[in-house]
């Protein structure tokens, strides 16, 4: 008997990697729906249909961000200091129209000026890689600072200092580790980029700022969460996709052109939506065709990875030629978010970079990897970089790999739900949102 229990006790171990991180998601999910509540609507679901998602996102009463939302205090939690100057949290109002239009601003960049920041920047980062040996990289560690250099030049229109690449990457690291819950916040790093943005403006030498009645710190806390933050963080995750995913299909790096660049992070977009689920609160009744009525107050949760999987692509293979012949509504294809409803403010020059960036780590590397791909990446996704001319990694050693991004996993997982649980209880206890607009009403 004793044996058999050591047998059971072996084979329940060696299958860890298999069955732990996906037990563990399942009560994340669970004590985050325990402890928040049920709140909201899913979209697709059981009352708003795949037939209607777009209709019902792109509906003018689909307009609230935050206000009303018990789930806002989560995402306000995770994007302080001041969650309350994020465009992407902004009421609708002057105030969100104002900020709205200086985002634009900023992002209206010439197509070659963006391939040329974005192409530079990589170069810097790649330039201090070995090129006598395979370098193993976290892909989304990697391009961090590239994006971090680029929204530098854009904001101040001028090369990014080190010490300010330094900043910028803690903050957006602690961010995006915080909403992957692999690791707690940490507010001292964050403020130390907020101290450094207050400081430019104050003196005159950010080019970017907001009019009155605006303050300094406001403008600060708004160049954190929609420059420092979203696009770092979002950028970032789609360089660290579009390259782990080629680096799992070796075969498709040979002799890509811009067109066919073009189509492979299309594909890895419609595979791994950067968005998961956004939430909008319904100013008033939504009525659909089918009968079914959205009162006023509704929290609508738009599932990105459930739409793109119920389009004409709705596989899990990556398959970018799909895009030869493949029209985007027929896709159910939405990167960048519904136009009508905030679409990311950087659709115009997000592909142009993205694509940029790519086409100089091709120039220089071979990619490999044998790690999971999954849409979160908590991984970082790792790989292995092999400058053009030397043999690269064989296949022990992205057997290795393999077996190490598995086990890696199951610790990885323990610590998000314990990080997960901790923070969405502590978000609770802020109530950030909630109070900020109880203030509001005073």
């Amino acid at each position: 008997m004793s044996v058999l229990i050591v047998l059971a006790g072996i084979g329940v171990a060696w299958t860890l990697p298999y069955w732990l991180p996906r037990a563990v998601v399942r009560l994340r999910e669970w004590v985050f729906v325990t402890v928040n509540g049920a709140e909201g609507v899913p979209v697709p679901g059981p009352l708003v249909g795949m037939a209607d998602f777009e209709r019902v996102y792109s509906d003018p009463a689909a307009n609230g961000r935050s206000r009303g939302a018990g789930l806002s205090d989560l995402f306000w939690y995770w994007l302080a200091p001041g969650p309350h100057m994020h465009q992407e949290h902004l009421e609708p109002g002057e105030h969100y129209r104002t900020v709205a239009a200086t985002t634009r601003r900023v992002l209206a960049v010439r197509q070659q000026r963006c391939d040329d920041l974005a192409t530079a920047a990589t170069r810097r980062m790649l330039d201090r890689l070995p090129t006598d040996r395979i370098s193993h990289v976290r892909l989304r560690d990697l391009m961090m600072p590239v994006w971090a250099e680029v929204h530098h030049e854009l904001v101040f229109g001028e090369t990014c200092p080190p010490h300010a690449r330094a900043l910028i990457v803690a903050n957006a690291d602690d961010v995006v580790n915080g909403l992957k819950c692999t690791g707690l916040r940490h507010m001292r790093r964050r403020e130390r980029l907020t101290g450094y943005l207050s400081d430019r403006i104050r003196a005159g030498t950010c080019p970017v700022t907001l009019p009155p009645p605006f303050t300094a710190q406001e403008t600060a806390w708004y160049l954190q969460g929609a420059f420092f933050n979203t696009a770092v963080v979002q950028m970032s995750e789609a360089t660290a996709h579009v390259l782990l995913a080629l680096a799992t299909h070796p075969d498709l790096q040979r002799g890509l052109d811009d067109d066919a660049l073009d189509r492979v992070i299309d594909e890895t977009l419609r595979l791994h939506p950067l968005f998961g689920v956004a939430h909008r609160i319904t100013s008033a009744p939504i009525r659909l065709p089918t009968g079914v009525s959205l009162p006023a107050g509704t929290v609508l949760l738009f599932n990105y990875l459930a739409f793109h999987r119920g389009g004409a692509a709705g596989d899990d293979r990556f398959a970018p030629d799909r895009w030869l012949t493949l029209r985007r509504g027929d896709a159910h294809f939405i990167p960048y978010g519904v136009t009508a409803n905030r679409a990311c403010p950087a659709r115009g020059v997000a592909p142009v970079m993205l694509r940029a960036a790519t086409r100089e780590v091709l120039r220089r590397y071979a990619l490999a990897s044998s790690a999971a791909h999954t849409r979160s990446l908590p991984s970082r996704g790792p790989a292995y970089l092999t400058p053009v001319g030397i043999v690269g990694p064989g296949r022990p050693r992205l057997a290795a790999m393999r077996l190490r991004d598995r086990w890696a996993d199951v610790g990885r997982s323990v610590r998000q739900l314990v990080f997960g649980t901790w923070m969405v209880l502590d978000a609770r206890r802020k109530r950030l949102c909630t109070t900020y607009f109880e203030r509001a009403v005073r």
